[in-house]
C-alpha cells in the first residue's frame, strides 16, 4: 500500500447552509463553523443549552397502584389493556436543544472596495483536520482558524487579513427558530488586549438564562466600540476566545471575562498566548485519542484528494468508506464529554431541533456509541456513564412510580438534565420500557471487559436493575414460566394488537442479560443465586411460521416486519446471547427475521443497526447492502455530519457516528473468549489495514488483509486463552500479558 487515508476533509467554498459547516468539539462546547473569511461565522453550541418548556417540572406517572390489573388483563387476552395505562397527560416532549449565538467578524463593505481582492475566490480553501480538531479557511492571505480547546474549554477563533484588517464583531443570537420572547441583552466592555464582549439571554417564561462571553485581542490596529458591536480597524490579526455559561438567577460576565483573560495571559498579564500556544495545548489531548485507530483501505490516491462533496459522489468508492470512518471517529470525539453525543451530536445551527435534539435511548444513543470500546475510545464511554450516573435517582423514581419497585429504569428519551419517565403516549407507551438500563449499562460493561478493570458504579447499578426485576416478574405462565408483562418492544407492535404487550424479544433479552451479568458482577452472594435462577426461569426465544426470531415470545403475538426498529434482534447485537457459532439454529432464526425486516421510513440508524447484526451474523453482503442504502441515499452533508433521512432531510449524527461501529464488526468481533477475524468482509473491501482495535479480552490488534494473505498482531494486556475463528478454522489462542502474538495466514 501507498500513501494513507486522508485524516480530515475540505471544500472549495464557504458553506452557506449551517448543516454543511465543518465541526469542531471538546464533548462540552460545540462550534459550527461556516468558513467565510468575509463573514466569519462559528455557531456556538454547548451540551448544556436546553430550552425550558414545562419538562423541567414533569415527574412519572403514578402507575403502580393499577399494575396488577394491567397485567391481569394482558394476560387474560385484552391486548389493547394498556392503552388505559396512562394518567391522561398529553405527550411532553423533553427540553430541546438550541445553539446559542452565533459569533461573526464581519468585513464592512468599504473594507470590501479596499482589499482589490478579484471576485470568484480562485484560492479559497475551507478545511477540518481531525487529528487536531482545527478548522480552517484561506482565501488568498486572508485567513480563518478555530477549534474547541480541550486542554482550556474555550473556542478560540483566529483570524488574518492579507494586509491591514477591518472587521465588526459582535455576538448575534438571530439563528433559525430563536424564539420572539428570548430576552437578550449585550454588552460591551474595553480590555487592555481590545475588548470583552457578552450576550445575556433568558428564556421566555422562565428564570433560566445563557450568559456568552468572548474576550477580544487585537494585534495592531484600533478597537472602537460601536454599539452592541466592536469595530476593528486596520489590524494585523484578531485572536477571539468565546464561552457559554446556562444559569439560573444573574451570572457575573466579569468574572467569566477575567476568566479568559488569565487563560489568554497564562496568570501572568504580561505577554498574550499566541493562537498556536493554545492549539498545541488542546493538540496534545485530542491527537493521542484521535490517533489510536485507524482505517486504511488501499483506496486510489486521487480519490482521496477530493473534497467531501466530491467524494460522496462516488458512494462506491473506499476512499469514502475511509473519510466517513475518520470522520466519524473525529465527531464522536468531539461529542462527547460533559454527555454523550445527542440526535445532533453537539452541533446544530437551528432552535427547532427535530425530536428536541434529545438522548433517544431505545436505540440512536447505543447505536451511535457503538465502537467506543473496540475503536478505543473511552473518552465516549466515560460520558455515557456520566449520563448514565448522573440519572440514577431518577431511574429509581421511574422503577417506584411506574411499577411499584426497588431498582432503576431507564427512559427513552431525555434531554440530559432529567432522568424522569414522562416522555409518553398512546402511540409511544415508553413508560412501559423495562429494558433500557440493561441495554444502556452494556457499553459500560463492554468498556471493563476491554480495559480489565472494574468501575465500583457499573457494578453497583447492575445490581439495582436486577433488584428491580427481582420485584417486576413475578407473573407466570400455566407452565411456570415468568411473564414479563407489560412488556414493550421499541417503537412497535404486534400485527393486530396494541403497542403494550407481553414477552418482547427485547425485553426478555435484557432481563437474563441484567440478572446473569449483576450476578458475576456480586459474585458468592445470597442475590447472585437468586439473580441467576430468575434468570433461568424466563421463557426462551421463539421462533414464528416463518422460520424468525419472533419479536414478542408469547405465542398467538404475530410480528409486524416493516419497522425501523429492530431491537427483539438485542440477542445477536451488541449482546452475545445467539450467535452463529454457540446456537446455530437461533441465529438461523434470527437472520430469518433480518431478512424479513422492512426498511419502513428509511431511517440512518435503523439500516445501519440492520447492517451491525447482519455482520454479527456473518452475513457480509446484507450487511454491505444496509450500509449501501446510507451511501447511496444522499444521507451526508457537505461536512459529513449525516441526515436521519434520504437526500439529507432532518440534521441527525446517527449515520456519521455509528458507520465506525458497522466498519469495525465486518472486519473484526470479539467477546471475552474469543476472536473472530473478517467475519462478513465487504466485497468492496478487498484489502486494507485496521490499526489498534481493542478487543474485549484486553488485547490491542493490528489487522492487515488482501486476497493472497492476512497478517495480525495482537498486543495482550493480561494472560488468557481465547478461541480464534477464521474463514479457515478454529484454534486456540494462549496469550501473554506484555507478548506480541503474530498470526498469519494466506488466503482466508
Amino acid at each position: 500500500m501507498t500513501g494513507g487515508p486522508v485524516h480530515g476533509t475540505w471544500e472549495p467554498r464557504p458553506a452557506a447552509r449551517w448543516e454543511d459547516g465543518f465541526l469542531s468539539g471538546n464533548g462540552h462546547h460545540g462550534a459550527l463553523v461556516f468558513g467565510d473569511p468575509d463573514d466569519d461565522r462559528v455557531v456556538v453550541t454547548h451540551h448544556t443549552l436546553v430550552r425550558p418548556n414545562g419538562a423541567e417540572h414533569a415527574r412519572p406517572p403514578e402507575l403502580a397502584a393499577r399494575l396488577t390489573e394491567l397485567q391481569d388483563r394482558l394476560l387474560a387476552g385484552d391486548l389493547t389493556a394498556a392503552e388505559e395505562f396512562t394518567d391522561g397527560r398529553p405527550l411532553q416532549w423533553v427540553q430541546p436543544f438550541h445553539p446559542a449565538f452565533q459569533t461573526r467578524l464581519r468585513r464592512p463593505p468599504e473594507a470590501h472596495e479596499k482589499s482589490g481582492v478579484p471576485e470568484g475566490r480562485p484560492r479559497y480553501r475551507r478545511a477540518v483536520d481531525f487529528a487536531t480538531g482545527e478548522v480552517t479557511a484561506a482565501d488568498g492571505d486572508r485567513t480563518s482558524r478555530v477549534f474547541v480547546s480541550r486542554a482550556d474549554d474555550v473556542i478560540v477563533q483566529h483570524v488574518r487579513g492579507g494586509g491591514p484588517l477591518t472587521v465588526d464583531v459582535s455576538l448575534d443570537h438571530r439563528l433559525p427558530g430563536a424564539p420572539a420572547g428570548l430576552r437578550v441583552a449585550h454588552g460591551v466592555l474595553r480590555t487592555p488586549e481590545g475588548a470583552a464582549l457578552t450576550l445575556r439571554a433568558r428564556y421566555p417564561g422562565s428564570d433560566r438564562s445563557y450568559t456568552g462571553v468572548a474576550l477580544l485581542a487585537v494585534t495592531g490596529g484600533r478597537v472602537l466600540p460601536a454599539g452592541d458591536r466592536i469595530r476593528v480597524e486596520d489590524a494585523d490579526a484578531v485572536l477571539l476566545l468565546t464561552r457559554v455559561r446556562r444559569h439560573t438567577g444573574e451570572l457575573d460576565a466579569g468574572v467569566e471575562t477575567r476568566a479568559l483573560r488569565a487563560l489568554l495571559t497564562d496568570g501572568s498579564h504580561d505577554t498574550l498566548l499566541s493562537y498556536d500556544t493554545l492549539l498545541a495545548a488542546h493538540t496534545r489531548l485530542h491527537r493521542t485519542a484521535y490517533e489510536r485507530v485507524t482505517l486504511d483501505l488501499a483506496a486510489d490516491p486521487a480519490e482521496r484528494a477530493l473534497p467531501g462533496s466530491g467524494l460522496l459522489r462516488q458512494p462506491d468508492s473506499a476512499a469514502l468508506l475511509e473519510r466517513l470512518f475518520a470522520a466519524g471517529r473525529y465527531h464522536l470525539l468531539s461529542a462527547g464529554g460533559l454527555l454523550p453525543p445527542r440526535l445532533t451530536g453537539l452541533w446544530t445551527g437551528d432552535w427547532d431541533t427535530a425530536w428536541s435534539g434529545a438522548f433517544t435511548t431505545n436505540a440512536n444513543l447505543n447505536l451511535q456509541t457503538a465502537s467506543a470500546a473496540a475503536a478505543d475510545l473511552p473518552e465516549v464511554t466515560a460520558a455515557l456513564a456520566a449520563l448514565v450516573h448522573g440519572q440514577l435517582d431518577d431511574w429509581r423514581e421511574n422503577a417506584r412510580a411506574v411499577f411499584g419497585a426497588r431498582g432503576v429504569v431507564a427512559p427513552s428519551h431525555t434531554d440530559g438534565e432529567s432522568g424522569l419517565t414522562y416522555h409518553f403516549s398512546r402511540e409511544y407507551p415508553l413508560h412501559l420500557w423495562t429494558a433500557g438500563a440493561d441495554w444502556l449499562l452494556k457499553p459500560l460493561v463492554d468498556h471493563e471487559e476491554t480495559h480489565g478493570a472494574h468501575d465500583p458504579r457499573t457494578a453497583a447499578a447492575l445490581a439495582e436493575v436486577a433488584r428491580f426485576y427481582e420485584d417486576f416478574l413475578t407473573r407466570t405462565d400455566a407452565d411456570g414460566r415468568l411473564v414479563v408483562v407489560p412488556s414493550y418492544s421499541p417503537e412497535n407492535r404486534p400485527a393486530g394488537a396494541s403497542w403494550g404487550a407481553l414477552d418482547a424479544a427485547m425485553d426478555l433479552s435484557a432481563a437474563r442479560h441484567a440478572l446473569r451479568t449483576a450476578a458475576d458482577h456480586h459474585p458468592d452472594t445470597p442475590e447472585a443465586d437468586r439473580w441467576r435462577a430468575l434468570a433461568d426461569r424466563l421463557p426462551p426465544h421463539r421462533v414464528n411460521a416463518d422460520g424468525a426470531l419472533a419479536e414478542w415470545a408469547r405465542p398467538g403475538l404475530d410480528d409486524t416486519y416493516d419497522h425501523r426498529h429492530l431491537s427483539h434482534l438485542y440477542a445477536v447485537w451488541p449482546l452475545d446471547e445467539i450467535t452463529p457459532h454457540d446456537t446455530p439454529h437461533l441465529a438461523a432464526a434470527a437472520h430469518r427475521a433480518l431478512e424479513l425486516r422492512g426498511a419502513e421510513n428509511d431511517s440512518a440508524h435503523g439500516h445501519l443497526h440492520h447492517a451491525l447484526i447482519a455482520a454479527r451474523l456473518g452475513d457480509g453482503p446484507r450487511s454491505a447492502h444496509a450500509l449501501d442504502q446510507v451511501l447511496q441515499g444522499d444521507y451526508f452533508h457537505a461536512s459529513l455530519m449525516s441526515a436521519h433521512y434520504p437526500n439529507r432531510r432532518v440534521y441527525n449524527a446517527d449515520a456519521a457516528h455509528t458507520l465506525p461501529a458497522v466498519l469495525i464488526e465486518t472486519l473484526v468481533q470479539s467477546t471475552p473468549d474469543r476472536l473472530v477475524l473478517l467475519p462478513a468482509l465487504p466485497a468492496a473491501c478487498p484489502r486494507g489495514r485496521l490499526l489498534g482495535v481493542r478487543t474485549r479480552f484486553g488485547a490491542a490488534l493490528d489487522l492487515a488483509w488482501s486476497p493472497e494473505e492476512t497478517h495480525a498482531v495482537l498486543r495482550p494486556t493480561r494472560t488468557h486463552r481465547v478461541e480464534l475463528r477464521t474463514s479457515s478454522g478454529t484454534r486456540v489462542l494462549d496469550l501473554v500479558a506484555g507478548e506480541d502474538h503474530v498470526l498469519h495466514t494466506k488466503a482466508w
